[in-house]
């Protein structure tokens, strides 16, 4: 038998465990499946085409059912223990417990069957005298099938933590090249204030400090939409200070969950194009919008600024934000998630859009 992998070394770590979670709907319904594709290929090779094929499929294809779904009982209660298990182990038992219901289901079968033969007093020709040619044949096909599904199991384990953590290195790259640039900023603004209110440019650098402590670890590319929302206000309070009453925010965030869960730097980089790109270069300042809402399932955050007659704010840092956000949101929800940028009436808006998903402690609770 080819190898699986690895159980996962802590205990009760489950979700890296090659096997998946039998009691799911989505694996039992790749149990059904499976059951009936087999029973269709055993159906044709043992029959002629004809009338006794549709009878030799039904018989089958309900024995293949329900003997997979016991197996697939059997190895739902059983699969905290084997992610508990090494390598060797868990692949054995395993395939034992596939093995071991089948057997099991075909002896009950088996032995029911003749039971109702004698008693009826014929023969119908499908449990045959011999019991170890009844039983060895199904035996052989629940060893080949639950290899080869464990092997396929290993193959898309393999698969779903490569791509898993090239997404996840890909996040940390684009979100390493934004902190930069943030940075810089926060920098020149503290820079500005050192001379004429050094009170002031401290004030600056102990908020740029928490923001970097809370928000910006390397170790959470999601948080919060509360935690989100205080790096975004601590860099509005940076900029607050360089541009004073040029600059004003309004949050427009009334019926928006702050316990959801967002990727980390959403809005702060979107709230430093708008006051760079949109209210430095007005003479008189203006106001950024930031609003938020529920829509169905997803959650939608929406930055707007004003723009200067006949300006245009799609400079080459502007877009590098506006592509690393859909770059991230991408590979954090692939397909469900849209970045829409509209520019006229004077107005630049970016709408961010992705599923909704609270925090592990309000979802406990329930509504």
């Amino acid at each position: 038998m080819n190898p699986v992998p690895r159980a996962p070394d802590a205990a009760g770590d489950e979700r890296k465990f090659f096997l998946p979670d039998f009691c799911a709907a989505r694996a039992v319904l790749a149990i059904v499946l499976i059951a009936a594709l087999l029973g269709v290929v055993i159906a044709l090779a043992r029959q002629p085409l004809g009338g006794s094929v549709a009878i030799d499929l039904g018989r089958t294809s309900a024995f293949l059912l329900w003997t997979g779904l016991l197996c697939a009982g059997v190895l739902c209660k059983a699969r905290p223990r084997l992610a508990r298990m090494s390598l060797q182990a868990a692949s054995a038992w395993s395939l034992a417990l596939i093995v071991g219901t089948v057997t099991l289901v075909t002896e009950a079968v088996y032995f029911y069957g003749r039971y109702w033969e004698d008693q009826l007093g014929f023969q119908s020709g499908l449990f045959p005298s011999a019991h170890w040619s009844f039983l060895l044949p199904k035996l052989g096909i629940a060893l080949i099938v639950g290899a080869l599904t464990l092997r396929y199991f290993y193959v898309a384990s393999q698969w779903r933590q490569s791509v898993e953590l090239e997404a996840r290195a890909t996040v940390r790259s684009l979100q390493a090249r934004i902190r930069p640039h943030f940075l810089f900023n926060s920098l020149n603004a503290i820079a500005a204030l050192t001379r004429s209110d050094p009170a002031r440019a401290e004030e600056t650098i102990e908020d740029l400090a928490d923001l970097f402590r809370v928000s910006l670890s390397e170790g959470r590319s999601r948080i919060t939409l509360r935690e989100e929302l205080e790096v975004a206000h601590t860099y509005q309070r940076i900029e607050q200070l360089r541009l004073g009453d040029r600059l004003k925010v309004q949050w427009d965030l009334d019926g928006v969950p702050f316990d959801a869960i967002v990727p980390s730097l959403l809005l702060q980089p979107l709230l430093e194009n708008a006051v760079g790109h949109g209210i430095e270069p007005l003479p008189e300042g203006g106001t950024v919008t930031v609003r938020g809402r529920v829509e169905g399932p997803a959650l939608v955050l929406e930055v707007c600024n004003p723009v200067a007659p006949g300006g245009r704010t799609s400079r080459r840092g502007n877009r590098m934000a506006l592509d690393n956000i859909r770059q991230r949101l991408a590979l954090a929800y692939p397909g469900q998630s849209a970045v829409d940028v509209q520019e006229g009436d004077g107005a630049y808006r970016v709408r961010l859009s992705f599923p909704l998903s609270l925090s592990k402690a309000r979802a406990d609770e329930g509504p």
